[in-house]
Formats: C-alpha cells, structure tokens, sequence
C-alpha cells in the first residue's frame, strides 16, 4: 500500500484490520472501512475501469457513489460501485464492460473509430439494408450493457421497515446536524438519515484542517448521538419523495420506510467537473474525491499535482495536498486571486504557482495523467497560442457545484437559476418541505450553522400547526462558489461532458444543430444524463451548453426531469423479505411422507410429481441423474392413469357456491355459455373472457338446484373469480348470495378405467351410466363424509371429481390409495397431468393463451355463442374479434423416434426468417409414443401449412407436423363409456 498515508484524525479505516481480495487476477490488501477504490488507489491501481462507448482508461472522479466508469464484477454480483462499496475478504473482482483484460481492453480500438460514431448515430445506422440488421443486432448486443448477470447468485432476503417521525432531516452535514438539534430540542421526534456510514459530511472532508471547525464538528456529533429525541441513520440515502412525505430510506440490510410530517432537506450539493481535452483521464479528479481519499482513507491520490478552480474551495483543496505531502505544482484560477478568500492567501504565502483568468486547455497522458496545457481563459475559451505546460498525475476540478435537488423537484418545489450564485436554488418549497445548507447557497460554515437552524424552526412551527413565512435567503452567501462557464472547446474533442456515455461537447451542439433544442430531447438524443450516475456530474454543464446555443437564459432552457430512484436500488431491498403466503391442502402431510416433489401454483403448494419413497430420499443427491428420474417419474404416472388408476389432489382448485333467485342471471353474465339451462345435476364447461374478449379463466358450472349452483375456478385465478361475481352482484344489483368454499373444502380427482368399480364400493351413490352420465354432479356419502361428486374429462378418462369437507379428505384419499392398490393405484401430480390434458388437446388458461388470446384464437368458438346469448361480459369485443382472427392454436407432433434437440415452450415459429407463432405446450406423450404439443400460429399459415420450422436453443432449425387435437381418444369414448368396453 505504497500510496497510504499516516494515520489521518478523521479516517475511516481500521487499520487494526487487514483485508485481502483480488482484482483482475492479482492479489489486494486493504484495511477494514475502505472503500474497493481506495484499497485499489492505495496499492498504486489508478485505472480502474473503461469507459461505456469508446473503451476509454477510467479511474476515480468523485468518490462520492457517481464514479460510474468504476465499475466491479464479482461472481455474486455486478456493477458493484468501487466508489462507496466497502472491500470485504476474499473478494475477488473483475472490471465490468471490459473485453479481455482491463489493462489490455480488446475494445478499446472503438475510440479509433469515434468520427464515425457520432452523437444519435444508434438512430440512424445499422436498419439499411434491412437485411444485415441480425448481424449488426448481434454484434450491439454483445457490446451492449455493462455488468454481466450471473444466474448462479446467492439469494438474498432484506426485511422491509416502516417508520414515523415528526421530522425527517436527510444529510448529516453541518447543516443537517444543527436542523436535527434544533427541531428535536424543540421536542420533535426527529430522524436523521445520511448515506455515509459516519455522520460529518464535508466537514469531515473539506474542512477537516480548518482549525475553526474542530471545535464545532466534535460539538454537533456528540450532541446528535447522544440526544434522545433523535434517531440516527447511518449508512442510508433516501432514494425518493412519494406522496405525503413518504420517504424510502435505502440501507445495507433493507429499506426503511418512512413517514414524516415535515422533511428538511440538507442532502448538499454535488460537485461538477470541468470539460476541457482529455478530463477522463485517470488522474483527473474532482477535488473533494481527492479530499475524501485523504481524510477518510488516508489514501494518498497523487505525487504531483495541479489544481484547477473557480471557487475558494480549490484553494482549500490545494492547502489539503500539501498537509498531505503532495506537491502543488500550480493552481490555476479561471478568474482574478482578488475574488477569492484566505484560503487563497494562504495558498499564496506558501508560493504555489497561480495563474490567473487561465484554464485547463488539455490534459496529457495515454492511460494516465502526465502533464497538463494550460491557456489564458476569457470566460468562454482558452487562446491555444498562450500555453503553459505542466508535469503532474493528479489534477483536481474545483469549478462548482449542483444541488442535490433531486427530491426537492419531485415533491414539486420549484426551484431556479441565481446568476449571483451561479447555482440553481429553491425558491418555493412545497408544504412541510425545508431546505438547507449548501442545498440553499449558505456555503460557510456559520451560513450552514445558521440555516439549518432556520430550517428546522420554520419546520416545527408548520408541525404545531403555526403559518410561517419562510425566507429562504436569509443565510445565502453573497459569494458564487460555482463557475459559470467551466467549458472549454478543443479542435480534437474529446472534451467530455458526460463521462458516463462518453458524450462530448461537440456531440450536444451537434444534436441541438438537428433540432433537439429542448432540454428533454436533448437529453434522450444526447443520452446526456441518462447513465448510471443521472447526470449528477453532467446535467448542470449540459444546461449550460443549450443555454448558450439556444441564446436562453438558464431558467428559460430549463432542467431535465428529477425522477426515483436517487441512487440505483438493489431488487433485493425492493422487493423485500420473501414474504407471501403459503397455503397447504388438507393432504400435504401424506405427499410429504409418499415422496413427493413439490412446486408453487400461485399460492398453494401442490404435487409435482412423486418417487417411490426409496428413490425419494435418494433424490437430492442425485445430480444430474435426477432429470431422468424425474422423467421417468411422471411417465409412471401417466400410464398408471391410461392403464389403471391415478388419484391427485386438486385442492386447489377454487370453490364457491352461488345461491339466490338471480344466480342463473349472474352467472350468464359472468361466463360465455348460457348456465340458466343447465339441468339440476349436470355441469358445464364454463369460460371466463374480460370486457376485451381476452380469455381469464375456465372452470366448470354445476346446477345443485334451480336457485343453486357450484363453481369451479383454476387454482390462479380462484380469488379473482370471487371477486369478479361479487362485482357484478353488486354492479347489476342482483339477489344473490355467494360463498366462497376455496380454503374449507378439499378435492381430488380419481381417474382411469378402474375408478368406476374402485368408487362403487366406497359411496352410496348410483355410479351407473344411466343414472350418472358424464358431466353429471352427484351429491351422498363416500367414507362416512358428505361428498360432492362431478364426471368430468380433463385427463380423457373415466373420472370423479371428489370434493368434500377438509377434514375429512385425508381420510378419503388414505381410503382410496388403500383400496386401489389391486387396481395399481398412484398419485399423479401437476406434471403427468398436464400431459395427459395435452394429449386430449384441452388449454390451460395463463399457459396456451396470453395477455390478448380471445376463444376464436384458441380454437374455442364452440363456447361463445354470439347469436343465441343475448349479454354476456366481453360479447361486444368478441363479435368484432371473430372476424379479425389473425392467429390460432393448433396441435402438432414430431416424428417418432425423433433423436434430435427438442424444441421447449415459448420457441419460435419461423416462417422465410420472420416470427409466425409459438410453441405453448410441449411434452413426449408415453400413451402415442412420440412427441406433441400446441402451437399458437399466425393465419394464414395455420390453416394451411403441412410442416413448420421451430428455432430451438442454440439456433438450429427443427420440423414439427401440424395435426387435428384431440391427439387421443379422438370420439371420447374413454370418458364414457362403460369400463367394460374400454378395459
């Protein structure tokens, strides 16, 4: 760690312990709380990434969680942000959007051909001629992105918090502790959020050797810690404003969400870079990056230095080098030394080189900073005939700063340019919103003091209900502390504005010459803003490039808009612990004990399949060998139910009772069929579609009397359908009564040849033919409990849906396993059931259609009857639908004995090198012996075609055979007749 520093007062680190890990393949130490950049920079590793577009050298810019183009790959993660991101042991990390080695990019050839990729040109180039669109589309593909997503990651769990305050002060800065204090001395119930790990802020960082604020930092810390009316969180940012003050406050273990009656704003300001020659060069860095290295990791950014600045805080920065040990070799001032302050006094006194109303013309290096050109600057150029040079390797920015509004404008508080400031301020803040600190333009220390104390009595005023007259540059220094003009052009380019998307001066000037003169198109022509940082370095210097072109004040161009997220938010913290719920059917404890493997269906958990009981305890280290395993499990199962006899459980399944003398008309509303005809005991096929025609749910409707019915729903949409009948009840103003049955009754299905005689035997009601046809529902006794029985054909076979109580159905189906075993009984689960529904040609809503697949798409017309019905929901866009049917699902099969890669659900149907549909369902079927499934396909060619191409993995083509459903028992005879027929 050549480049670490003695022990500095304020350090973050723990230099008592080591940390090791690697990057790019060689070994790093660091100690415990730095940063991944820092340990990098300490060891002497300046180039840190490249850059999006042309592959540039990165290295650190802001260390202050914008440094964008230090990104990091791990095998958990990507885009680990080197910046803030603390290094942990055994760490073993790689560049991110790096081709090859990060010293040796292979990509780095592209800022070459940067004349030829100018800005918008992804708009114009690659679409003619139409047909080398594919190769070009997979040459961006692979240099698209950043990171890489590995499918291999750990999963991680964060609980989500919800939190209330008084008051909500977000930045632990001189101005966010003195607002806390104030309000909570007041006796409000006060939160204070930073997103630093310690509180401080720049006093931490850019006053960290001014004697005068010693005093004052120690006091504010020890008074905010120990205060009982403030609670403290470290190591948090406040991603977003939402409505009603409700704030999430993003940390390491999750978020925290909290509602404030007032919310000070002290988040600070955020300090932008110059744009000259070459400013990305590792080296080039802003001046509090290089301030943060020091003082809270002893991290040493140089050897030899410049500093640029149009502020007094360069001067500070400068005086910081040389505490540090670093030489200055000269500031360079792009106004007069009599504007600024005693920092540059001192500066002076120390004979440091300053070069007044001078900028930085061009930065030198080739993978690092060497030296810099220095010109005369007139406040908008540099004259490149006066040009001084220097030898140096590191180079400080110190031109100004941007507020860290983000939040301000989405609460919509408006705020504004003041030219005197040369910063953009609030100038009218919403109800039980504040403002603060450097945020508002008070820059010293005693202003920051001052205004967060303002800030925090006109907050507590507005929480005891009190109107309040809000000044809002009461303490606003009289001092600009930003440039207005930091920008200079170069014949050669490479002057970047947005380091994030390599995007040059000449490339904003040429987008508004193609007439993208609105800060919002400029933005997504330019992408300027648009990267990982969102513009936090570049928004500023971009308004002020269109200000200028446009010949508009900086109000009048005005500011891109502000949206959530504040800084990127992992999907982990997002989404929460996984917290939903987990329903289990009154059978779960016997397919646990009976080898089962178990899978979600929406809420529920239900039988994948099963193992023998041997083969299960085995299962989890089989490997590789247990996809066969489980293949041959579910054919097992499948052939049990052909064959003999299968029993599942379809619990699931959802279960209501209609009743009342309007539940016939209710129900014909609801569904496309007419159910008013159904006849007391029988059943019908029941389809649900929304207003738009598109199909939501199927089911079936039974009639137990004539004010009476029983409804069935799929597993999924069980809630819905409870929902949408109890909506149309009260839509239509019907007399009816609904119960919904889902969770208190239980059901299973008994199916194949034997379930006839096996059922005979158990129950008191007439099985016959005769007296129990198909599509029959029968109500007795089975086992002593009170069962409902229904005939129904979803699996094409003799079969009985059985729902009774929950508390009898284990009983039941102990009873039926039991008592099949002669009939070579087996449980079968969701797998071989798909398969044998699959085989009969039969959809799974969610599956076989999509979010737009209307019943005529789906080969269901025989269940819309448009001219007999009179209202059903959905009629009017299903009449219109009929005669537009661009698509529809057809079966098909693949040879017998077919060897090669097999296509999967969702591969594309390829037609002379365009889309033409895609496969829904898939699967071999043991009763044909060779492989089937469904395809939605586009008309014409679904009528006509006699062979379609399927794309598979990997890109190869394969043939499959359109082909009538059903594929099996075509007539139905399996379903009906009598088992002495079928045996």
């Amino acid at each position: 760690m050549k480049y670490r520093l003695d022990p500095q007062p304020l350090e973050w680190i723990d230099r008592r312990e080591s940390v090791s890990f690697r990057f790019e393949g060689q070994s790093f130490s660091g100690f415990s709380g730095d940063s991944l950049s820092s340990a990098l920079l300490a060891s002497g590793q300046k180039l840190l990434g490249r850059s999006f577009k042309y592959h540039r050298p990165r290295g650190v810019l802001s260390m202050a969680n914008h440094d964008v183009n230090a990104l990091f790959q791990s095998d958990e993660a990507t885009n680990i942000r080197g910046d803030v991101t603390p290094v942990s042991e055994g760490l073993d990390l790689r560049a991110c959007n790096v081709n090859g080695s990060l010293a040796n990019d292979k990509d780095s050839y592209i800022g070459l051909l940067s004349r030829f990729l100018p800005v918008g040109f992804y708009y114009k180039a690659f679409h003619k001629p139409k047909k080398y669109f594919p190769f070009w589309e997979k040459i961006i593909r692979e240099k698209a992105g950043l990171g890489e997503i590995s499918t291999d990651w750990s999963a991680t769990r964060q609980p989500k918090q919800y939190g209330f305050c008084d008051v909500l002060v977000i930045g632990a800065g001189a101005s966010g502790m003195s607002a806390a204090l104030t309000a909570a001395d007041a006796g409000a119930d006060v939160v204070l959020v930073d997103e630093n790990p310690h509180i401080g802020g720049s006093l931490d960082y850019q006053l960290a050797n001014v004697k005068e604020a010693a005093a004052v930092r120690a006091d504010l810390k020890t008074r905010v810690r120990s205060h009982a009316h403030i609670r403290l969180l470290e190591g948090h940012y406040a991603a977003g404003w939402y409505t009603d003050h409700y704030v999430p406050l993003v940390g390491a273990d999750g978020i925290v969400k909290m509602r404030a009656e007032q919310v000070i704003m002290a988040t600070g300001v955020m300090e932008q870079p110059s744009v000259f020659r070459n400013n990305d060069l590792p080296g080039v860095m802003l001046a509090s990056a290089a301030q943060r290295l020091i003082t809270r990791y002893a991290v040493k950014p140089g050897q030899r230095a410049v500093v640029l600045t149009g502020n007094d805080e360069g001067y500070r920065a400068a005086l910081d080098l040389l505490e540090a040990g670093i030489e200055v070799a000269a500031v360079i001032d792009l106004e007069w030394l009599d504007k600024r302050g005693p920092w540059a006094e001192q500066v002076k006194a120390k004979n440091i080189p300053i070069l007044e109303q001078s900028a930085i013309y061009e930065a030198k290096g080739k993978d690092a900073l060497t030296g810099v050109v220095v010109g005369e600057f007139d406040g908008r150029g540099c004259d490149s005939g006066l040009t001084r040079k220097f030898a140096c390797d590191l180079l400080l920015m110190s031109v100004g700063w941007a507020p860290a509004s983000q939040m301000l404008y989405q609460s919509g508080c408006k705020l504004g340019y003041d030219k005197k400031a040369h910063q953009i301020l609030p100038r009218a803040l919403s109800n039980g919103q504040h403002a603060c600190g450097r945020l508002n333009g008070a820059f010293t220390l005693e202003q920051r003091l001052a205004d967060g104390e303002r800030a925090a009595k006109d907050a507590v005023a507005q929480l005891n209900g009190e109107s309040v007259n809000m000044d809002l540059t009461l303490h606003r220094d009289s001092v600009a502390h930003s440039h207005d003009w930091p920008i200079i052009r170069h014949p050669k380019g490479k002057n970047f504005l947005d380091i994030d998307e390599d995007l040059q001066l000449k490339d904003l000037i040429n987008a508004a010459k193609e007439g993208f003169d609105n800060i919002e198109l400029m933005k997504r022509f330019s992408t300027n803003g648009m990267g990982p940082s969102q513009g936090k370095h570049s928004n500023m210097n971009g308004i002020r490039v269109l200000a200028e072109i446009t010949g508009k004040s900086i109000d009048e161009t005005g500011s891109t808009t502000a949206r959530p997220m504040f800084h990127p938010v992992p999907v982990s913290a997002m989404a929460g612990r996984r917290f939903r719920p987990e329903r289990l059917t009154p059978m779960h404890q016997w397919h646990l004990d009976n080898g089962v493997q178990l899978m979600e269906a929406g809420q529920w958990m239900r039988p994948e399949y099963y193992l023998p009981v041997s083969e299960a305890g085995a299962s989890d280290a089989a490997g590789a060998g247990q996809i066969d395993q489980r293949q041959q499990a579910i054919l097992q199962e499948v052939q049990a139910v052909r064959s003999g006899l299968g029993l599942i459980d379809v619990s699931t399944l959802g279960k209501i009772e209609v009743m009342g003398p309007d539940a016939a008309r209710l129900l014909d509303v609801v569904y496309t069929m007419t159910m008013s005809t159904i006849k007391i005991g029988m059943t019908r096929y029941a389809l649900a579609v929304d207003d738009s025609g598109v199909i939501i749910d199927d089911g079936i409707v039974g009639r137990i009397a004539e004010d009476r019915f029983y409804v069935t729903a799929t597993t999924s949409h069980a809630a819905a359908a409870f929902r949408t009948l109890s909506l149309k009840i009260q839509e239509l103003g019907l007399n009816v009564r609904l119960a919904n049955l889902t969770g208190s009754m239980a059901a299973m299905n008994l199916a194949g040849p034997a379930s006839r005689k096996l059922l005979s035997g158990l129950t008191d009601v007439d099985l016959s033919e005769a007296n129990f046809p198909y599509l029959g529902m029968r109500e007795g006794t089975l086992c002593g409990y009170p069962v409902r029985l229904i005939r129904v054909g979803f699996v094409g076979e003799l079969g009985y849906e059985i729902h009774l109580p929950a508390a009898g159905a284990m009983e039941v189906w102990e009873t039926l396993m039991r008592e099949g075993q002669s009939a070579g009984i087996r449980p079968f689960g969701v797998e071989a059931q798909r398969i044998l529904r699959l085989e009969k040609g039969h959809i799974i809503v969610g599956q076989d259609t999509d979010g737009l697949t209307n019943p005529f798409e789906a080969n269901m017309s025989w269940a819309v009857p448009l001219k007999s019905k009179p209202w059903f929901t959905g009629k009017p866009s299903l009449a219109l639908l009929k005669a537009r049917c661009q698509r529809k699902l057809i079966g098909f099969r693949l040879p017998q004995g077919f060897n090669g890669q097999l296509p999967k659900e969702c591969h594309l149907i390829i037609e002379n090198g365009e889309i033409a549909g895609r496969i829904t369902s898939i699967a071999y079927s043991p009763s044909l012996g060779r492989t089937i499934g469904l395809a939605m396909v586009d008309l014409p060619l679904a009528d006509g075609a006699t062979e379609l191409k399927v794309r598979v993995d990997g890109g190869a083509m394969v043939s499959i055979e359109p082909c009538p459903t059903p594929f099996y028992d075509a007539d139905g005879a399996r379903q009906t007749a009598d088992l002495t027929e079928v045996a």
